[in-house]
């Protein structure tokens, strides 16, 4: 078995360089983490490119909602989607919702003219009233092949049940866990092999805050964490 894959948000060419020392996997870059995440800038992502060898997942988020204002707003996605995806990035990160619903309009919008790009969708999906359906929603998007989910708001192992009925109800999708992972949260989830990736922002920085600097001694602990599984 392979082992669990371990992705870190980062802001920076420096937070890249750090989570890469520490033995991250991943990276999920962004701007504004205190909003939970923006597309980045152009610039910050090919300084990151340049940092590390990692794969990198970009961020295409234009507001702090998961909802799209209008006309103007969706162009924006679809233009800063394929400025990324021109890049050679590993992927795009995006979600967007309709209610309680996942919307499927928006998001097919969005990659319409980016066919061959591979997505995860975020924690947008957190939203959804009915997770199951909401991933079989997203199995008919051809270039999502991810979906970054806190497994609901219950203690670790109820998540961690939860994790596993929607893989188990996903074939085709991984699962990503994520949404206040830190060490404890990562010894259940790789002891239940619930999924194979999760997904960290503040336990990976010092001092433990969203928008602290990614450590390399946090990620190396996280690591040796996950290490054993």
């Amino acid at each position: 078995m392979k082992p669990i894959l371990l992705e870190v948000i980062v802001q920076t060419a420096d937070d890249a360089r750090a989570a890469e020392a520490g033995g991250a996997d991943r990276l999920e870059v962004v701007r504004d983490i205190n909003r939970d995440g923006l597309t980045p800038s152009i610039d910050v992502v090919r300084s990151i490119q340049a940092a590390t060898r990692l794969p990198l997942r970009v961020m295409v988020r234009e507001s702090a909602t998961f909802t799209v204002a209008g006309a103007t707003e969706l162009a924006m996605l679809r233009r800063r989607a394929a400025q990324l995806a021109a890049l050679g990035v590993d992927g795009l990160v995006l979600g967007f919702t309709r209610g309680h619903d996942v919307d499927l309009m928006t998001t097919c919008a969005v990659l319409a003219d980016l066919p061959t790009v591979v997505v995860t969708f975020h924690r947008a999906f957190d939203r959804v009233l009915d997770p199951v359906a909401g991933l079989e929603a997203l199995r008919g998007v051809p270039q999502i092949d991810r979906v970054l989910t806190s497994g609901g708001e219950a203690d670790w192992a109820t998540r961690c049940a939860a994790l596993r009925r929607y893989a188990d109800r996903a074939p085709g999708l991984t699962l990503i866990a994520g949404g206040g992972v830190d060490e404890a949260a990562l010894a259940l989830i790789a002891a239940t092999a619930c999924v194979r990736e999760v997904h960290v922002g503040r336990a990976a920085r010092d001092p433990e805050k969203r928008d602290a600097p990614v450590s390399a001694d946090r990620v190396r602990r996280l690591r040796e964490t996950l290490d054993p599984y």
